[in-house]
């Protein structure tokens, strides 16, 4: 099964689960902090709603690519159709001129029975028995039959190839507005607090308040002062460059980014490539385990199968990522959160 065919059942899968626990259970329009909820149960919902969001934006972020790519398919498509077109009209020609020449040896049966035939296949078959079309002649009327077959073959699938690229287009466009639902409510939530509350509530996945010693966060970009060296320094110090960025969803840079766009132009910067989606990401080499991470290395987390969200490990327990809309660029704290979400590393 394709990944295109697994995502709409996966996330059907997804949204039912959040309903039969109650997570989407809010009335419409209604503030979602009930004024009775305690700190931790506010605190856990902003962090529900956080892997939430993950999970559409990169729902978001695959269906995206995968429409980039049946729109690249559709256009080869069209230009193999175009080919045969132009290949089929000459042989049209070629067959024409074949039975004007048989019309003028006075053939006139025979000419007839070949131009009033209701189809190429059609015309081969009555060609078959008839003397004056042997040899090379009738090779081109067999060519012309397959080159009409093949025509028939490009239609149809320029036919089903639009129809998977409207259809990938549709899906990142239902998750993308969801995901934005997912900010508008921890935005609703977080409007009826308190400075303190508010603090509190985002503590699971606040920036880190002190730079450790690794660096810092900041509003205009940060400076590395870690260990990492060669490759791993590049794709780092380039992250740390971005602190501060604003964070959007499908954002590829150069000042706006998202989780896994920001990794990818980090190791780029050191001349290594890796795919767009946390989804391709976390496939390409052996996964690593908490113990055993380096500065440089791809943190990925909440789905071991599909994890919806990335992030750089930079040493001294700490994380840079791009989180969501409502949060910068940042260097973060790998706290209880992180670590209970993580399901494994990647080194580029």
């Amino acid at each position: 099964m394709s990944r295109r065919e697994q995502l709409p059942y996966r996330r059907t899968l997804f949204v039912t689960g959040l309903v039969t626990a109650g997570v989407l259970a809010f009335p419409a329009g209604a503030a979602v902090a009930d004024p009775q909820s305690s700190p931790e149960e506010v605190r856990e919902r902003i962090e529900e709603l956080q892997r939430e969001y993950s999970d559409l934006a990169e729902e978001y972020n695959q269906a995206r690519t995968d429409h980039e790519a049946a729109e690249r398919e559709l256009e080869e498509v069209n230009e193999r159709l175009e080919r045969a077109q132009e290949d089929r009209d000459r042989m049209e020609q070629r067959i024409s001129a074949l039975a004007s020449a048989t019309y003028r040896g006075a053939d006139l049966d025979s000419t007839a029975a070949l131009l009033n035939a209701s189809s190429p296949q059609e015309a081969l078959d009555q060609a078959a028995t008839i003397d004056y079309l042997a040899g090379s002649r009738a090779g081109e009327l067999e060519r012309y039959v397959s080159a009409g077959e093949e025509l028939e073959q490009l239609q149809a699938e320029r036919e089903e190839t639009e129809a998977a690229a409207a259809e990938d287009l549709e899906r990142a466009e239902s998750a993308r507005d969801e995901a934005e639902g997912r900010i508008a409510e921890q935005e609703e939530i977080l409007a009826d607090l308190t400075a303190q509350e508010q603090a509190e509530a985002q503590e699971g996945v606040a920036p880190a308040s002190s730079s450790g010693g690794s660096g810092g966060s900041g509003g205009s970009g940060g400076t590395y002062n870690g260990s990492a060296s060669g490759d791993a320094r590049v794709a780092i110090e380039f992250a740390y460059a971005q602190i501060g960025d604003s964070y959007s969803l499908g954002a590829n840079g150069p000042d706006v980014w998202d989780c896994s766009s920001l990794v990818q132009a980090a190791w780029a910067e050191a001349g290594v490539s890796i795919p767009r989606t946390t989804y391709d990401q976390f496939d390409i080499g052996p996964h690593i385990a908490r113990e055993d991470l380096q500065p440089g290395d791809l943190m990925f987390f909440y789905d071991s199968a599909e994890p919806s969200h990335v992030g750089m490990y930079v040493g001294d327990n700490q994380m840079l990522h791009a989180s969501n809309p409502s949060k910068p660029v940042a260097v973060v704290d790998l706290n209880d959160y992180y670590w209970t979400n993580f399901v494994g590393g990647i080194r580029p």
